[in-house]
């Protein structure tokens, strides 16, 4: 129940309350915020001061009891005031159950007041009062009471809250935290406990230290008592609670919180509580609500709109009477001092963004285009020493970056634009590739920025100008360069440069199988042949060989046997059938398939042949004494030709000759025999005849003529109208006629409680109609009657009898039915649910039962769903189509009629409730690598409600018609059946209905093993040294993840062994070739596929020299070999993958023998145990085991001696 505050007048003399200020008189007047009145003391104020007076007053709250109550206050005035608070009924100096308190930082003054009970239900006034004057307004508490028990656990716990640790639980959600004295957990604040109970183990330590909690393994222990107390709540109404997200700043004014749960009872409540103060929120996005609640399955999101400072607190979620999830949210008192501001940046230089805060942040959100941005290799994100300026550094802009980019700093937000500006003349659009096919045309077109601009074209390096086969030309922005007839010639690399700027494209020439229009149209014809003949089909065809030509028959491919011969030649295939056979008429199709495609033809061909035999079993419409007629199905094969005649023949059971009757027309299988003798047994035997000969016989039953042949029973008779002196009735024809037509019918009566029937007609006069108005009756009996039909040979059995039927006059139809609704819905079921119409004496009796119509909206018909009326109050609509709409309408009726239609407000879609479209799988995989000519399979599992759109792109683009997508309920799947290097991208199938969408991307990577690279030089540029040098693999280009691999074997250990791995050039320098020993070398490519054949090296030596030894004194000189250092072999650029290898070397000489030192981006790396560094006579290597894109930059290295110092430097590029 809601216990209410009594409303007292705010001014009554002798209310309670402590500290409440004496009673002054002076000049009353009302503030500008509603409800507070001011009263000043004085007639002038001095000069610079001011009366108190309210910017915030306290708001009326409506709380459970057992919550946390906090009425909050910011006032003004000069000097400043003194806040106290009172209530109306009894007094406030209980420290326990009121706490008023005073923030500094937000300058507001609080009442709190943990686990509010009904008693606290009152009217509460807060006064600021200085030497001037005083200020006052009124707020009203209102608590909901809760069972009681719960209520006498509460006072339990407050009595002796440490006697029996479970009752502690019960204390929480109580006031904000006080100082961070060190506590232990039996000390600690309850708003701290919720904090704890559902925060990740990882910020344990954390909250422990900005509380003050010092007794962590106190609190360890305590906190998993309150947690499985808090599951066994839960339990109650949960069946599942996981992915708890605690409170963050989303964008620029929203923060929200997210969790999955299942509830056991979907009618379950949820309640949100802010420092345990219930506020209401909105389930419907449209409803401009501050706090709101979506639901997508099992997932629930609470946003928080328009960001405000005093959004900060405590925020929980419970269902029913538990506790789910609590998260605090915290909003720094920090602001902008200087804002960013707009950059203007030309196209593929880097950009930067800074701003500057009031207070340090160690993060702030960075948002561009409205989407979250983090560092990488997009985006830098520096933050200063001092936590106060913040740069968002955006590199190498393209005009794709240009937009809005926003930075959010707690609830404070600013945003400025990012301009990339494109220098000089540009290519809007670039050359694409073309595919192009022999013979005909093909066309490249690029567009400049400016339309003054002239360029120049050329192929494989070669210019190209206007000549008779090739068009060059220029309109306006466009340059375009047209192939009239395209050749092999033509097939190259095209490219089209114009004021220092180029673009490229690639043009293939393609030689598809292809057919002649009028050679097509010829063997589309029909081909007629009859049973036993022969027949040919032709058709000539153009294309590069070798070309694979096949052929099917009803989709079955065709192989050569006695009576099937295949004929290639170049230019056309011809195929031969013999001995056909009318099972052998079908579809004939021709597939020829080269490397650029495939092709397909398609003719008929009819076997003509006989008929097969007429069709049973055989129906007697009629077998009387004078007359036999007879029905039959035709032949199932007309062998092709038209039924032209059926040839009868009659045979008198008991002899053995037969009669022959002649040929009737083909086109009714019926035959009426009227000379027959009474008693008499047939037998007939009827044959099909076409043009193509005559079938087999269909020999038939025997039929009697003239026997007795009783009718079957009709329906039951149906009450079309009841009155006190007549009831009329009709029925319908029986399906069994006894082989003779119906001459009339017998109705019988019968009283409700009698076992004896009364004939109604006299049997020597039966009713020639199928209605009958029975008059013979007694006003208020029941009857129930039933009718039999008469034949030739006599009356049949009689019908089930008619339901029991009142000898009176017809009661009044009912009215319209109420409470007319929804209760569930499919996509092919609708329920529905209603309450009876309400009776009126003399004008709607009572329903005795319901008719259901439905109809479509695109239609004006209704259409009835039941037949007969239904009893009950609740129906299930079937068989609707998914997604349609429908017009609902129910009927109630009775004796007297039908009532009138009640309809639902609006029309109903046939759909289940709504789901967001989700993908189910809980691993997805996004990367394949397929072999060149297997197929690649990628399965989708989603759930989505109403059945989504399904989009599957590559690269950006809608995928090719060679990749097969099938679509089913709940998955998705792309097949390439033979997949190719141009396969090779990312796919992305995008998932999305009325509610939302999903999207997820795959990277398929087409490859094959690499061929080998080609001839390898060796090359001895340092002594001791020996570089090797190899010409680049033929797969190199179109296989950015290909590489090399080096292997050595020496005339001494004559085992081969790796020296190099991971290279992306086509040079290594192999070090410690010792001097009279032969090397051999070789070079492997190596992709995703493994490892090509080896390219062997040629056998690398350096002999020993062995001469006399002469010893020549020469006289004394003095020789100085020092020299300063000086690189022999510099660096050069390196360009690798992510996650792989890179080796730098150089050479350097010097005497002394220099100090070689490392360093990237001016930091040295001698140091870095991330770089393996090495200098062996003279030759400085380094070796980054697996590169990121934290090694991108400038590496230099830096030789010194006393004589001299030299440098050389390079840039390592890292690729995704």
């Amino acid at each position: 129940m809601l216990k209410k505050a009594k409303i007292t007048d705010p001014t009554a003399a002798g209310q309670g309350g402590e500290s409440r200020p004496a009673k002054k008189k002076g000049i009353k007047r009302r503030s500008k915020v509603p409800g507070v009145m001011i009263t000043q003391y004085i007639q002038e104020l001095p000069e610079g001061k001011t009366t108190p007076d309210f910017t915030r007053k306290p708001i009326p709250l409506t709380i459970q009891e057992g919550k946390l109550a906090i009425f909050k206050a910011v006032v003004i005035g000069d000097p400043e005031p003194v806040v106290t608070w009172s209530r109306a009924n009894g007094d406030i100096n209980d420290p326990v159950k009121y706490q008023m308190k005073f923030d500094p930082t937000s300058r507001e003054h609080t009442l709190e007041m943990p686990r509010v009970s009904a008693d606290e239900a009152d009217t509460y006034k807060c006064y600021a009062c200085n030497e001037f004057g005083k200020a006052v307004c009124t707020v009203v508490l209102n608590i909901i009471e809760v069972a009681f028990k719960r209520k006498k656990a509460m006072e339990e716990a407050q009595a002796a809250p440490t006697k029996d640790p479970t009752e502690f639980r019960k204390m929480l959600r109580k006031c904000t935290v006080g100082e961070k004295d060190d506590k232990k957990y039996g000390e600690i604040d309850e708003k701290v406990w919720e904090i704890l109970l559902s925060a990740d183990k990882k910020d344990y330590e954390r909250i422990c230290l900005e509380y003050g909690i010092t007794d962590f393994r106190g609190m360890l222990k305590k906190l998993n008592d309150l947690k499985k107390e808090r599951e066994e709540e839960q339990a109650k109404f949960l069946e599942h609670l996981s992915s708890l997200r605690h409170i963050e700043v989303r964008s620029e004014d929203t923060a929200s919180f997210e969790l999955e749960m299942v509830l056991k009872d979907p009618n379950s409540r949820i309640f949100l509580y802010k420092d345990g103060v219930m506020i209401p929120y909105s389930k419907d996005e449209e409803m401009e609500m501050k706090h709101q609640l979506k639901q997508v399955g099992k997932k629930y999101v609470f946003t928080i709109k328009n960001l405000k400072s005093d959004d900060a607190g405590l925020y929980q979620v419970d269902v029913e009477g538990a506790n789910v999830f609590s998260t605090d949210f915290k909003i720094p008192p920090v602001d902008f001092i200087v804002k960013i501001q707009e950059v203007n940046a030309e196209e593929r230089e880097d950009a930067v963004f800074q701003c500057v805060l009031s207070q340090p942040m160690a993060n702030i959100l960075w948002m561009g285009k409205n989407n979250p941005l983090t560092a990488g290799e997009k985006y830098d994100i520096i933050v200063s020493e001092d936590k106060l300026i913040h740069k968002l550094v955006i590199k190498d802009c393209l005009p794709l970056d240009q937009g809005i980019y926003a930075a959010v700093a707690g609830i404070k937000s600013c945003n400025a634009w990012l301009i990339v500006e494109q220098p000089g003349v540009h290519f809007t659009s670039g050359l694409e590739d073309v595919s192009a096919i022999l013979g005909e045309s093909a066309e490249l077109v690029c567009k400049l920025s400016s339309a003054a601009s002239k360029g120049l074209w050329s192929k494989d390096g070669k210019e190209l100008s206007s000549s008779a086969g090739i068009t060059i030309s220029k309109d306006g922005l466009c340059h375009k360069l047209k192939i009239h007839k395209v050749s092999e010639e033509h097939s190259g690399k095209y490219r089209f440069e114009a004021e220092g700027r180029k673009t490229e494209a690639v043009i293939v020439v393609e030689d598809p199988p292809r057919f002649d229009k009028a050679d097509l149209a010829t063997f589309s014809e029909p081909v007629t042949v009859k049973n036993g003949q022969s027949a040919t089909f032709k058709l000539p065809f153009v294309g590069r060989e070798p070309m694979k030509v096949q052929w099917y028959r009803e989709g079955e491919e065709l192989t050569e046997d006695a009576n099937i011969k295949v004929e290639r030649a170049p230019g056309h295939s011809r195929l031969l059938i013999r001995k056909l056979h009318r099972k052998d008429s079908g579809e004939i199709k021709v597939k020829v398939k080269n490397e650029f495609g495939t092709i397909e033809a398609v003719s008929q061909l009819n076997v003509l042949d006989k008929p097969t035999p007429p069709q049973g079993p055989l129906e007697v419409i009629e077998g009387s004494a004078s007359c036999i007629e007879i029905k039959w199905r035709p032949p199932k094969d007309d062998g092709g030709s038209q039924i032209l005649h059926y040839n009868l023949e009659r045979q008198q059971v008991g002899r053995n000759t037969w009669k022959k009757i002649g040929d009737i027309p083909g086109k009714s299988p019926t035959y009426r025999d009227t000379d027959v003798d009474h008693g008499k047994r047939y037998c007939y035997r009827i044959k099909a005849i076409t043009a193509e000969g005559v079938s087999e016989v269909m020999e038939t039953e025997d039929v009697q003529a003239g026997t007795k042949a009783y009718p079957g029973s009709p329906a039951a008779p149906k009450v079309v109208s009841a009155f006190k002196n007549c009831i009329t009735l009709s029925w319908v024809a029986p399906t069994n006629t006894g082989g003779t037509s119906i001459v009339g019918y017998n109705l019988e009566k019968r009283k409700k409680g009698s076992n004896l029937w009364s004939p109604v007609n006299p049997l020597d006069e039966p009713i020639k109609e199928k209605t009958f108005a029975v008059k013979d009756i007694i006003e208020g009996l029941e009857y129930e009657f039933r009718v039999s039909a008469i034949n030739f040979s006599g009356a049949g059995e009689p019908s089930v009898p008619s339901e029991f039927v009142f000898a009176r006059d017809p009661k009044k139809p009912p009215g319209k039915v109420v409470d007319l609704k929804v209760t569930d819905s499919s996509y092919t079921t609708l329920s529905l649910s209603w309450s009876k119409p309400h009776e009126e004496a003399g004008a709607q009796d009572e329903a005795k039962g319901f008719f259901v119509e439905i109809r479509p909206a695109d239609s004006p018909e209704w259409h009835r769903c039941n037949t007969n009326a239904i009893s009950m109050t609740s129906y299930t609509i079937k068989g609707l189509k998914s997604m349609a709409m429908y017009w609902v309408r129910v009927i109630g009726a009775n004796d007297g009629g039908e009532g009138g239609p009640q309809e639902l407000n609006n029309y109903i879609l046939a759909m289940p409730p709504p789901v967001r479209p989700r993908f189910t799988d809980a691993k997805m995989n996004s990367f394949m690598v397929v072999r060149a000519g297997n197929s690649a399979r990628v399965n989708i599992n989603f759930e989505a409600s109403p059945v989504p759109e399904i989009i599957w792109l590559k690269d950006g683009t809608p995928v090719s018609k060679r990749i097969t997508i099938s679509n089913a309920e709940g998955t998705s799947q792309l097949l390439i059946a033979s997949s190719e290097r141009s396969d090779t991208g990312v796919y992305t199938i995008i998932i999305k209905n009325l509610v939302g969408q999903e999207t997820f991307s795959v990277e398929i990577r087409v490859t094959d093993e690499p061929k080998p690279p080609g001839p390898v030089e060796l090359d001895e540029n340092v002594p001791g040294t020996v570089t090797v040098s190899w010409t680049p693999s033929p797969d190199e280009k179109r296989d950015d993840r290909l590489h090399y691999m080096v292997s050595k074997r020496d005339s001494v250990k004559r085992t081969w062994h790796t020296v190099a791995d991971h290279l992306f050039n086509n040079r290594f320098t192999v070090c410690n070739i010792m001097p009279g020993r032969e090397y051999y070398f070789r070079v492997y490519a190596k992709n995703d596929m493994g490892l090509s054949d080896p390219s062997e090296s040629p056998v690398w030596s350096v002999t020993r020299k062995k001469e006399k030894f002469h010893v020549n004194v020469p006289e004394s000189k003095p020789c100085n070999l020092e020299r300063p250092p000086k690189f022999l072999i510099p660096l050069k650029m390196h360009t690798a993958p992510q996650g792989y290898e890179c080796y730098m070397s150089c050479a350097v000489r010097g005497d002394p023998a220099p100090h070689v030192t490392w360093y990237r981006n001016n930091i040295s790396l001698n140091t870095n145990t991330n770089y393996y560094i090495s200098n062996t006579c003279g030759v400085c290597s380094m070796l980054i085991l697996r590169v990121g894109p934290k090694d991108t930059g400038e590496y230099k290295v830096i030789a010194e001696n006393p004589l001299g110092r030299a440098e050389c430097s390079t840039n390592l590029i890292v690729r995704e």
